[in-house]
């Protein structure tokens, strides 16, 4: 698990704080009901602020990579296995699909290796 820094996690009903300033999440034991579920208490605040969500909702979102990340991740991955793939291509299979097939997998190497690399 890991706090992710500067994302915003939903309270609900239209309160948000970044997860990074997040130091507790405690469940509403009393008095708990609909927009009454959860303290969250925050960095530099000395009152806890009152979520409508449940705490396992909130701390799932406080832990969770955004799905943007995850997504580069995945992306970054199936890059490396492209380009490892393409390096076993012979040359004459690369020279018929460029004269052939217009597909020159050489450029396309040559651009995948370059976004790997950044």
């Amino acid at each position: 698990m890991r706090i992710q820094s500067s994302v915003l996690v939903h309270l609900g009903f239209g309160k948000y704080v970044r997860s990074d300033q997040v130091t507790a999440v405690i469940p509403i034991e009393e008095e708990r009901g609909p927009g009454r579920r959860t303290f969250v208490h925050v960095q530099g605040q000395s009152d806890p602020l009152i979520a409508s969500r449940a705490e396992d909702s909130i701390v799932r979102d406080l832990v969770q990579e955004p799905r943007e990340v995850t997504q580069a991740r995945q992306q970054q991955e199936i890059l490396r296995d492209m380009f490892n793939d393409l390096q076993q291509v012979n040359k004459t299979v690369r020279r018929f699909s460029r004269d052939e097939g217009g597909l020159d997998l050489d450029r396309l190497e040559r651009r995948i290796r370059e976004v790997i690399e950044e």
